[in-house]
């Protein structure tokens, strides 16, 4: 007697398998990079039954989007009021490192949310906020209370932002261990010091290439490098659109020179300020306050760079790519010369919770640009990378 095959069955968690699949899709490639094919391929099932369950790109993404926030709310929601900060953090950080591929989403693609999604998206967010801000007020009274909770959380997401591989638990300790420190810090602790960076000032527009990439770069900043056309950058400058073919091949190649110029000013920012520290930890405080000067000075550039470097072609990304870890193995050497104690991994998921601490404290701050502002972010990042 023969057994009849068995029949395939549709997973119960089949949605969730795809919002997973798409959210690292939607990371790797970008919103307007990833397509449901691609999606519907890393789940085994075809564009069809994937339109089964999500009417089009834009649902699926938006669900994406809001995946993370919602994990971060209900496990904020779980931890009993009065827990210390650190059950808050931990918790936060498991969810974080469990999701890490899907990270990008949230972090940087979801300004092609509607107005609306993007609103509901900003709320869920200011509510975990305020959860751990709660904790900081409970445990560690004093200014900054709101800034230090958004830095604190900006540590622990840095690990979305890249690959390297470390065991989960490790990390997060680390990540726990770092957004303590930051929820800690007394943002007065650098008065003074944003004074002293010196930053290289952006290169004036004297030539129409010129005038095109800084007309350009505000606009991909506003609205995304996929949603903006080469007739409102033409506008801008006063040309027709076929014009701008005369300075760049394509408006991906506005980009790449938009991420090369953004490179171009933080190295000589570093290796300008570099030269008058005293000491590696002087080093590492030097290149705090040097980055956190170059976000707030340039930030439209940095965002565009950090966001949109994964819409690049392959050829065009590669320089971009070794300039970014050239960048971080600066700080990695020079914070292993502050801390002997840590390990080049250790080192480099610190030196990503220090960009992350800046990512965040600036959104907190809505990136209004002083002198107070600056000195406050640069002693959340030195105290991320534990030399308060």
């Amino acid at each position: 007697m023969t057994s009849e095959p068995a029949t395939a069955s549709r997973p119960r968690n089949r949605r969730q398998l795809i919002v997973t699949a798409a959210g690292r899709a939607f990371s790797e490639r970008g919103y307007h990079g990833a397509s449901m094919e691609e999606i519907a391929a890393g789940v085994g099932i075809s564009a069809a039954a994937l339109y089964r369950h999500f009417p089009n790109k834009y649902a699926l993404f938006a669900e994406c989007a809001n995946v993370m926030a919602d994990r971060l709310v209900a496990v904020l929601d779980a931890v009993p009021p009065g827990a210390p900060l650190s059950d808050a953090l931990a918790a936060v950080a498991r969810v974080t490192i469990a999701h890490r591929a899907s990270g990008g989403v949230y972090r940087w693609e979801a300004r092609y949310l509607s107005r609306d999604d993007r609103r509901l998206l900003r709320s869920k967010f200011a509510h975990v906020v305020e959860r751990v801000a709660e904790s900081v007020r409970r445990e560690l009274p004093g200014p900054g209370e709101g800034l230090r909770a958004a830095a604190a959380l900006g540590a622990i997401g840095s690990i979305t932002a890249h690959h390297m591989s470390i065991a989960p638990r490790r990390v997060g300790d680390l990540l726990v261990s770092s957004a303590l420190r930051v929820a800690a810090a007394d943002p007065g602790a650098a008065a003074g010091r944003a004074r002293s960076v010196r930053l290289p000032a952006q290169p004036v527009a004297r030539t129409r290439r010129a005038e095109i990439l800084a007309a350009a770069v505000p606009l991909f900043a506003r609205d995304g490098f996929a949603s903006v056309t080469n007739g409102q950058i033409a506008e801008a400058v006063g040309l027709v659109p076929s014009a701008l073919y005369r300075h760049y091949p394509g408006k991906v190649d506005i980009l790449a020179a938009a991420c090369l110029q953004a490179a171009g000013l933080l190295a000589h920012a570093v290796e300008q300020n570099l030269q008058q520290a005293d000491g590696a930890r002087d080093a590492v405080v030097a290149l705090a306050a040097t980055y956190v000067a170059y976000s707030f000075e340039h930030t439209a550039l940095t965002s565009v760079a950090e966001a949109e470097i994964i819409g690049l072609p392959a050829d065009l990304q590669r320089p971009l790519v070794v300039a970014q870890r050239e960048h971080i193995a600066v700080w990695e050497q020079q914070l292993r010369a502050a801390r002997p104690e840590l390990d080049p991994r250790q080192a480099r998921v610190l030196v990503h919770a220090g960009f992350g601490v800046v990512i965040e404290a600036g959104r907190s701050l809505r990136w209004q640009d002083s002198d107070a502002s600056r000195d406050a972010v640069t002693a959340l990042v030195v105290a991320a990378l534990g030399l308060s």
